[in-house]
């Protein structure tokens, strides 16, 4: 197999849209002004809206001025990038635009070609197709698709046939950009860079595992999407269900597109399929309703969204990895809208010391260990220890547990934050696949996450109210405590 070489062009398709001012433009910037874009990379924007090469670039400017309104850019960074910047107006329903988008890639190319899917996924198959019919897809060229893939198995499979009809697997990077956060990195270099943990990181050891990804933010515009997809399809399929992969997955022989997507993909075939029978038992559905988040009022989600609706902006879980590793040990996941932080975190929950030679108050001080790796908003890992608590100790001794705390943040304060696409874009540019998500893992997530989903139709499992600014409904704690467990909070 020929190895991919560096991209001379990237071609990104909803270069007007949400995505590409917030992330994608201000990433290219902050790579610019590194000096880690090829020194021969152009950039052809191109969108639906009609508009000047020199209008696109003023859109572009200030995007990047938007991203950090505290902070000058650097003008010859910003200036080095817009040079780069080509832009086109094109559209899959206009068969001449499409030609001449086509024409422009060939003259601009001198290499490979990436293409950035930053469209919604009902136009990735017609793109794809468009590109094939006019000669801009064969070798040499490779395209990177944003979430979600379909919203369901069945149009996962139709979208992921009609791009293979022109990329072969190699060539297609699907993105899930919390694999691009320095958190998830540092998860991986946690577990395999070190030998203290790997023989602790079972069920002989570990006695529960939480994924909690919080927001804070309502559905903020994106109404008619997200009552399509919901909490589950929104992020359960794709950001935890990655997370939780990371976390259990085995070590991969190296670090490897191959190996790193082989082990992800057995731990989401390995997990215990939950249905119709077992939904009211191991899931929670919830909606928000009217409440408070940092002291300010906010409507609900069906005042936000103009009508009555049965779709969850709250799902909690207890799933099962029916393998030797993790036999018998929950992970629970959670995610939702209008909670009272932002926070996405994992929480690995030690089993208790066999037997506490302390009596007295000290025993029961006693708290099992835990490790909690922070992904946002701050980046952290803390190993919460049993220590003892100063003093005398004339009325026995007392233990309290303390945070070993991990700042590695702190440690390198110098290095700059980075967006999570900075990452995905070198990679891709690059042609290493490690970070993307392979169509298998789609799939399969996509089959664990439909059973849930007809499931609840079957079972009538409406969603539950919680009041915004709180923990979501009350049943999301007694899906813990049932096993003498209480989420991280």
């Amino acid at each position: 197999m020929t190895h991919p070489t560096p991209a001379s062009l990237l071609t990104i398709f909803g270069a007007t849209g949400d995505l590409s001012r917030r992330m994608l433009l201000p990433s290219l910037y902050h790579l610019q002004a590194e000096g880690l874009l090829p020194e021969d990379l152009r950039i052809l924007a191109t969108a639906r809206t009609e508009m000047t090469r020199d209008s696109f670039l003023q859109l572009a400017a200030e995007s990047i001025h938007a991203r950090d309104p505290g902070a000058r850019p650097d003008d010859a960074a910003l200036q080095g990038l817009l040079q780069r910047i080509d832009y086109l107006p094109a559209g899959t329903d206009d068969a001449g635009s499409m030609q001449a988008l086509a024409a422009q890639i060939q003259r601009l190319r001198r290499g490979d070609v990436l293409y950035h899917l930053s469209t919604a996924p009902k136009f990735y198959g017609a793109i794809c197709q468009a590109l094939a019919a006019h000669g801009a897809a064969g070798a040499g060229t490779r395209v990177m698709l944003e979430k979600p893939i379909g919203n369901d198995l069945a149009s996962a499979v139709a979208i992921n046939d009609a791009v293979a009809r022109a990329f072969n697997e190699s060539r297609i990077y699907r993105v899930d950009h919390y694999l691009g956060k320095e958190g998830v990195q540092n998860l991986i270099a946690l577990r395999f860079g070190n030998a203290l943990f790997e023989p602790l990181w079972n069920s002989r050891q570990i006695e529960q595992v939480q994924i909690t990804v919080a927001e804070t933010v309502g559905v903020e515009g994106r109404g008619d999407y997200y009552d399509e997809a919901g909490a589950l399809r929104d992020m359960v399929q794709n950001h935890l269900l990655q997370l939780l992969c990371l976390v259990a997955m085995e070590p991969p022989a190296r670090f490897d597109p191959t190996a790193v997507r082989n082990e992800k993909i057995k731990v989401l075939r390995s997990l215990r399929a939950i249905d119709q029978h077992s939904v009211t038992s191991e899931t929670v559905r919830g909606q928000y309703s009217a409440g408070a988040i940092e002291g300010r009022l906010v409507p609900g989600y069906a005042e936000e969204l103009g009508r009555p609706s049965q779709t969850e902006t709250f799902v909690a879980l207890r799933a099962h990895i029916d393998n030797w590793r993790w036999s018998g040990v929950p992970f629970y996941l959670r995610t939702g809208k209008r909670l009272p932080s932002r926070s996405t975190e994992i929480y690995l929950q030690f089993r208790k010391v066999p037997h506490s030679i302390f009596g007295g108050a000290a025993a029961a001080d006693m708290r099992p260990n835990g490790l909690l790796i922070k992904l946002q908003p701050e980046e952290r890992i803390e190993l919460a220890l049993m220590s003892k608590t100063p003093g005398l100790d004339r009325h026995g001794l007392r233990l309290s547990q303390v945070a070993l705390d991990l700042d590695f943040h702190q440690e390198f304060r110098h290095a700059p934050r980075r967006i999570a696409y900075e990452r995905l874009y070198l990679d891709a540019i690059e042609g290493n696949g490690t970070l993307f998500v392979r169509r298998d893992e789609t799939e399969a997530a996509w089959e664990w996450v439909d059973a849930i989903a007809e499931g609840w139709r079957e079972a009538g499992l409406a969603p539950r109210p919680y009041p915004a600014g709180t923990w979501g409904p009350g049943a999301a704690v007694a899906l813990l405590d049932r096993l003498g467990h209480a989420w991280r909070e």
